[in-house]
């Protein structure tokens, strides 16, 4: 398998170091607001990521961390008149919430919050002090960047050039205009935790590195987030977690691309701000993952409504080809195969092999998926009752297990009546007899009981109004 590592900006084979483990850490929400839909993209792509690893036999030891305690939440609360507690407990069950519709796998995920690190922290910062890469100033510590090896190496970018191009405020405590903040001395009102260097509450970066360190190792698999985090947030991690360490961090840096509302920069200020729960009021969750998807993870991706009802259409495409196998499951026979049921299980595993391989490609769903629509359109031409149980079974073995990977098809249909699909199958045969006038009768009869039925290259289709 390769993935485009961004340390290196080429494709690598991936290799773990535990030959059946993965590790994997995914920058989670910062728990002030409801995730928007921005937010939504890493969370769904990675989460694909971590199902095909386990796909391949890999155990996976998946971390994505709650912010719990941050300039935006302390400005939440004040707002709301609350404790950023509460606030931090509130967005997190949203959170969970959001994560269920979006089909995530919750079940195996750890979810450290940074408050529940402090301590590890505050010991984290000491040793850095220790090494000299770190400098108390008041209660407020510094990372020293100059103490740090090849920083910049994430974002490409010399030390000299970040202090040019970034937009840095004055402050006289720092010895260089990028240190940053590992530890802030407390203010009034604030929650605050006691240190050897006085109250005060960590820095954003310092709590990746240190959950990262406490539940995966010194050096991991697979670090990943929205390219936004790539500088400083992630270029910071290395820094400090290499400085203290001596190893590298993490193996593979992997970062998806921004999303765009109808083509511009989403911004509250335009109007275009989404969050997950906006959308979930139009559309089904598993329509926005699926959307999501639909793109190679590291190229923009443009929302908007027009874009979400053709995912939409496209996922009830698949709804139906899955519903027509499972009719076709209760109508054939099972019989021994001929020649022309081992020529269809061939085609069956071409159509899988092209969905691997796509995978395998530096996670390209969007052509993974197309693969799952060759099934699909394959299996709604070729298979009617008389073709062998044993070739249904195994097309929707293969579809549900490729979709799987993809956290689609998950929800069940509803079942027709007994008498919705003998009229079904009479339409269908009576079309086959070009008795259309019958058919007409059908279709009309089967709109006033709340069926729809499309005609399509790839077989009769149908959804309930």
């Amino acid at each position: 398998m390769k993935l485009y590592n961004t340390l290196t900006r080429k494709k690598e084979e991936f290799k773990s170091i535990n030959e059946k483990m993965v590790t994997m850490y995914v920058c989670g929400p910062t728990v002030y607001n409801y995730i928007h839909v921005g937010n939504a993209r890493p969370m769904v792509v990675f989460d694909t990521l971590r199902r095909y690893f386990m796909y391949k036999g890999y155990e996976v030891k998946y971390v994505v961390n709650y912010t719990d305690i941050d300039d935006k939440i302390i400005n939440r609360a004040n707002e709301e008149s609350k404790t950023a507690k509460e606030i931090a407990e509130k967005y997190i069950k949203a959170f969970e919430e959001d994560a269920k519709g979006l089909n995530l796998y919750e079940e195996k995920t750890i979810h450290p919050r940074a408050t529940e690190y402090i301590k590890h922290m505050i010991e984290f910062i000491e040793k850095l002090i220790e090494k000299g890469a770190a400098y108390n100033v008041d209660g407020n510590v510094y990372f020293n960047i100059n103490s740090a090896k090849d920083y910049g190496k994430l974002s490409k970018k010399s030390i000299e050039d970040l202090i040019s191009g970034a937009r840095v405020d004055v402050n006289e405590e720092k010895r260089n205009p990028m240190d940053f903040a590992l530890w802030k001395r407390a203010k009034e009102g604030e929650p605050y935790w006691d240190s050897p260097w006085g109250n005060g509450r960590p820095g954003w970066h310092i709590e990746c590195s240190v959950m990262a360190k406490i539940l995966l190792g010194d050096t991991i698999d697979i670090h990943a987030g929205g390219e936004d985090l790539q500088f400083p947030h992630h270029e910071n991690e290395i820094a400090q977690s290499e400085t203290l360490s001596g190893e590298p961090f993490a193996n593979y840096w992997l970062h998806n691309g921004m999303l765009t509302i109808n083509n511009q920069k989403m911004s509250k200020s335009l109007g275009n701000f989404f969050t997950v729960r906006d959308i979930g009021k139009e559309f089904d969750l598993e329509v926005l993952r699926f959307f999501l998807l639909s793109a190679h993870y590291r190229k923009p991706l443009n929302f908007s409504r027009e874009v979400m009802e053709q995912q939409k259409s496209g996922l009830e495409r698949l709804y139906n080809g899955k519903a027509n196998l499972e009719y076709l499951l209760e109508k054939c026979i099972d019989r021994e195969l001929n020649h022309e049921d081992r020529s269809k299980l061939e085609k069956i595993d071409e159509y899988k092999k092209r969905f691997i391989d796509n995978m395998e490609d530096d996670i390209n769903t969007a052509d993974a998926i197309a693969s799952l629509f060759e099934i699909v359109k394959y299996s709604n031409s070729n298979f009617n009752e008389h073709t062998a149980k044993f070739v249904i079974q195994y097309t929707y073995d293969n579809l549900m297990e490729l979709s799987n990977i993809l956290g689609i098809l998950s929800k069940k249909e509803e079942i027709l009546e007994d008498e919705i699909l003998e009229l079904i199958e009479k339409r269908t045969q009576a079309r086959k007899d070009k008795n259309y006038k019958l058919a007409d009768e059908i279709r009309d009869k089967l709109k006033e009981m709340g069926i729809i039925l499309e005609d399509t290259q790839e077989g009769v289709k149908w959804k309930r109004i």
